[in-house]
C-alpha cells in the first residue's frame, strides 16, 4: 500500500531511536531507555503478527525532518477443513523494512547514520466453528507469533563506537527474538445466492510478545498486539463468463482499530479501506486454485491516504 508522506514522529522514536545522542558533546544511554526502545521494537512488529487487511500493504516515506522509510507486507489466510468437520486453521508471514536515518551530535560535528532494519514475523492459529444460525458462526482461535529483528549498519556506527567509546551490539547486526501467544474470537457471516454473495466478518485478536532466546543481551522487550477488524465482502456475476465459469466482480470494505502498544504509534489509530475487483473461477479445470481476485483498494485513515492492489486465492 503506497502512502503519501506523513510526519512519522511517533516512528522515530522505534526502531532507530534505540540509541539517543543528545547535543551535547556527553553521551549517555541509561539502562530503562534500552528496555523501552526494545518495547517499541515490539509494538512496530505487532502490526505483523495481526491478520489484517488494511495494514498488510503498509508503505511510508518522507517525515518533516528525518529522512526515513517503512514498508511491510503480510500474507495470511485460513479456512476450516470441511463443512462436516469445521476445524479453522490459519497462517501467515509478514515482513517489514524499517530505514531511519538519524543525526548523532557530539556537540561540535554531526553525522547521519544510516540504519537498515528487517523484522519477519510468523503466524498461526488453530480454532473451531460453532454454527448459530445456517449462515451465521462463532470462532474462537488460538493463535502463536514467532518473529525476529535483526539489524545492519554502515560503516558510520563503528565511528560512532569509536567517538563515543561505547559499544552498539544490539544495533550492528544484532537481534531480537520474539515470540507470542494469544487468541482471537470472530464472528463470520456468509449468505450464498445463485445472484450474490455476502460475506461479513469482526474479528478482535489480543496477542502478548516477549523477546527470548538469543537475543542480544541486555535487551528485553514485551508488547501486546490487540485490534478489532471488520470486514465485508459482496460478490456477483458481471454477465460475462470467462474460463468456462461466470466472472464476478468484487466490492470490499474494511475497518481496523488498534487497541494495543501498535495504537498511535505510526500516528493513527485507525484505519479503513474500500475496495473494487474482479473474480476469476478456475474450477472447470483441474487445478489447485479454484477462484483468484485481483482488487484496487484506497486505504485511509487520520494523517494518512494511500491505496494498494491486492491479490487472493481460494484453493
Amino acid at each position: 500500500m503506497g502512502m503519501t508522506s506523513l510526519p512519522l514522529r511517533h516512528a522515530l522514536s522505534l526502531l532507530a531511536m534505540l540509541v539517543a545522542f543528545p547535543a551535547a558533546a556527553e553521551f549517555t544511554l541509561p539502562g530503562d531507555k534500552i528496555k523501552q526502545r526494545a518495547d517499541d521494537v515490539l509494538a512496530l512488529m505487532s502490526f505483523s503478527v495481526i491478520p489484517d487487511l488494511t495494514s498488510s500493504f503498509l508503505s511510508f516515506s518522507g517525515g518533516e525532518t528525518e529522512n526515513t522509510s517503512l514498508a511491510m507486507t503480510q500474507f495470511a489466510g485460513g479456512d476450516i477443513i470441511s463443512q462436516d468437520f469445521p476445524l479453522y486453521l490459519e497462517g501467515g508471514a509478514a515482513y517489514i523494512r524499517y530505514d531511519p536515518e538519524f543525526v548523532a551530535s557530539s556537540g561540535e560535528e554531526t553525522l547521519r547514520v544510516p540504519v537498515k532494519w528487517n523484522s519477519v514475523a510468523l503466524t498461526g492459529g488453530i480454532g473451531w466453528d460453532f454454527f448459530i444460525t445456517e449462515n451465521l458462526k462463532i470462532r474462537p482461535i488460538f493463535n502463536i507469533a514467532l518473529g525476529q529483528v535483526a539489524s545492519d549498519l554502515s560503516l558510520a556506527i563503528r565511528y560512532l563506537e569509536l567517538k563515543f567509546d561505547r559499544s552498539f551490539d544490539f544495533l550492528d547486526n544484532g537481534q531480537l527474538n520474539a515470540y507470542g501467544l494469544g487468541g482471537s474470537l470472530m464472528i463470520d457471516y456468509e449468505l450464498v445466492r445463485p445472484d450474490y454473495e455476502v460475506d461479513i466478518e469482526w474479528r478482535y485478536t489480543n496477542i502478548r510478545l516477549k523477546t527470548f532466546g538469543n537475543t542480544s543481551d541486555g535487551v528485553e522487550g514485551a508488547a501486546d498486539a490487540e485490534a478489532t477488524a471488520l470486514y465485508a465482502r459482496y460478490r456477483a456475476p458481471t454477465g460475462l463468463n470467462l474460463m468456462e465459469r461466470p466472472l464476478r466482480y468484487v466490492l470490499e470494505a474494511a475497518h481496523t482499530t488498534y487497541l494495543g502498544d501498535q495504537r498511535g504509534l505510526l500516528g493513527f489509530d485507525n484505519l479503513s479501506s474500500l475496495g473494487a475487483g474482479l473474480e476469476f473461477d478456475s474450477s472447470a479445470y483441474d487445478i489447485v486454485v479454484s477462484r483468484t481476485r485481483l482488487v484496487a483498494r484506497w486505504a485511509f485513515g487520520e494523517n494518512v491516504r494511500g491505496y494498494a492492489i491486492g491479490l487472493a486465492m481460494s484453493f
